[in-house]
């Protein structure tokens, strides 16, 4: 082997480095957490299922769902949580506030989605809904000094019979 041959050889091997990296980052199948009361096929997942689908996220491809469910049982999220951060799972998606309260105690460094957290500022999970800092960020349902408020403007679009507001309401699952 030449001189020229092997420096050639070593600056291609060099330059190729990072594409085999990038491949390697770009085929690797990311993995979601999910801490949550519920199961996997409840109609309240479906919705998650399908944004991920939209977005071109194909399940055993490109990401995989590592499921962890208390069964309604509030007193089990600390050792489902602690179970996926053992996993180590790229993002923690954390479904109402016991999960959420369990998912930020097991870790500090994997980022946790909070799924209708109720009032997560008071609650810890947030400094503030503007800027929540930590590795928790999400979805919060309206606090209930506003749920009077909301219902109040309801009440008034549909009495004037507004039909979105009617539509909604017919569609609505409460």
């Amino acid at each position: 082997m030449t001189r020229r041959t092997f420096l050639c050889g070593l600056a291609l091997g060099t330059l190729s480095a990072p594409l085999a990296v990038e491949a390697q980052e770009a085929s690797k199948v990311r993995r979601i957490g999910v801490l949550t009361a519920l199961s996997p096929d409840a109609p309240r997942w479906r919705p998650f299922h399908e944004a991920l689908r939209r977005l071109g996220y194909i399940e055993g491809r490109n990401f995989a769902f590592e499921w962890r469910s208390s069964g309604g049982r509030a007193e089990r999220f600390p050792n489902l949580a602690a179970d996926l951060v053992h996993l180590k799972v790229d993002v923690i998606v954390a479904s109402d506030n016991p999960a959420i309260a369990a998912a930020q105690q097991a870790t500090k460094t994997i980022p946790v989605v909070m799924v209708l957290a109720m009032d997560p500022v008071a609650s810890g999970f947030a400094e503030s809904l503007a800027r929540p800092g930590r590795n928790i960020t999400g979805l919060t349902g309206q606090g209930t000094d506003l749920q009077g408020k909301i219902l109040q403007i309801i009440k008034e679009l549909r009495l004037r019979g507004h039909a979105l507001v009617t539509l909604l309401m017919a569609n609505a699952e409460w």
